[in-house]
């Protein structure tokens, strides 16, 4: 049996209204979904309603050609508040590359801003790797990605080399996810008072997606359990979110990572804080126009959909994949064990005014500061079993 609960639809953000353009578009991505969920029975679950939305061949989110990230888009991500960001990972990253002469991996390059500073700084230190790449499936960003490299650092470009899907062959470095994992798709689950459903959506009377919640099937119950254990201790009702494909995604993206390291990069909890108590509403946001808000339903195609990453689940999965836990830190003692405080002092004196200052002020307290990215982002840095580097992080600020 099904029960039905209506999306949020009068729920308003004080958002720009999306040009005429941009809702044909999400009509499309409406259309598509609506004909996947009458293909299912009335009800799709949540995670393949969220793929659709994100990643569906030249209409999902990320698939299309619309802007994004940075101050015309949706969200900013670390990389396009400036260099600071970069030039503490490339510190990082270097004595991995100088040991194993080898190639960086960039998944989800997003604008291109994260792989322009990395190169730069790379190359400062002596530390360029024998290619970058860059797994990118939608044009209109490598486009984007590549006119990036063009303008800053043309003489590198000769090195970039832009993927489908992760490398089959053999392949040593450092492997870079800076605020990936969040938009891999998540199952939703509510436990009520009378046993554990699964969050799918359906169809109302007017084309509007609305809530519809079926009993949990056998894997959803099963990676609940896994997720939460002694579910029983959670109030009722209890919404949160499971994100089963973590570890084959995980495995695919580094089984030809021979030697080296993978950097995570991302906002979330350990497991105990992810599903504590308090947190009924799970952690499911979605962005638009710099807008937070917690409606999947509406924008389809036209809005981020994120949920913070459960970090033990991250270790499970790459332990599994076979790499060992480095360290992990937040994002703040991260970039201060990696030369934040000599990165901002070299950028500081080449500032060429006092305005150029106060924006790289503003840019490393974002980065580091408790209530900004500081705390909510955290680092994780994992190494494949066979005596690869393990000090990119120092013991202090491991968790």
């Amino acid at each position: 049996m099904q029960r039905i609960f209506l999306a949020n639809a009068s729920m308003r953000v004080d958002w720009p209204e999306p040009s005429a353009a941009a809702r044909a578009h999400g009509e499309r991505v409406a259309a598509r979904i609506r004909a996947e969920i009458a293909a299912t029975g009335g009800a799709l679950d949540f995670a393949r309603y969220m793929e659709l939305a994100l990643h569906a061949p030249g209409l999902g989110y990320y698939s299309a050609g619309a802007a994004k990230f940075g101050a015309a888009g949706d969200f900013v991500t670390a990389p396009e508040l400036g260099g600071v960001f970069a030039r503490c990972l490339a510190r990082a990253l270097a004595p991995v590359l100088r040991q194993t002469r080898g190639e960086v991996l960039e998944l989800g390059p997003g604008s291109g801003a994260l792989a322009v500073e990395l190169l730069g700084e790379l190359e400062r230190l002596a530390a360029l790797p024998a290619r970058y790449r860059l797994l990118e499936p939608s044009a209109d960003l490598r486009e984007r990605q590549r006119a990036a490299i063009m303008q800053h650092c043309p003489h590198l470009e000769k090195i970039a080399e832009w993927l489908d899907a992760p490398p089959e062959r053999p392949w040593q470095g450092a492997l870079i996810a800076n605020e990936v994992i969040d938009a891999l798709p998540v199952r939703l689950f509510a436990l009520r008072e009378n046993g554990l459903f699964a969050r799918a959506v359906g169809v109302g009377e007017r084309g509007e997606f609305v809530w519809r919640e079926v009993p949990a099937d056998a894997a959803l119950a099963a990676a609940v359990d896994a997720a939460v254990g002694a579910a029983h201790a959670l109030p009722r009702p209890y919404c949160s979110e499971v994100r089963p494909l973590l570890a084959p995604w995980f495995a695919a993206v580094t089984r030809a990572l021979a030697h080296g390291v993978a950097i995570v990069v991302d906002y979330g909890y350990r497991r105990t804080e992810y599903y504590a108590p308090a947190r009924r509403t799970g952690t499911l946001t979605c962005h638009y126009r710099h807008r937070a808000h917690d409606d999947p339903l509406i924008l389809p195609g036209l809005q981020d959909i994120t949920a913070w990453v459960d970090f033990d689940a991250l270790a499970e999965a790459a332990s599994a994949a076979g790499f060992a836990l480095a360290g992990e830190s937040s994002q703040a003692e991260f970039l201060i064990a990696h030369g934040l405080d000599e990165v901002f002092a070299e950028a500081y004196a080449a500032a060429r005014d006092e305005t150029a200052r106060y924006r790289l002020a503003q840019e490393v307290k974002r980065l580091t500061l408790p209530g900004q990215m500081g705390e909510a982002f955290r680092v994780m840095v994992l190494n494949r079993q066979d005596g690869a580097p393990t000090r990119l992080v120092p013991t202090a600020s491991c968790r």
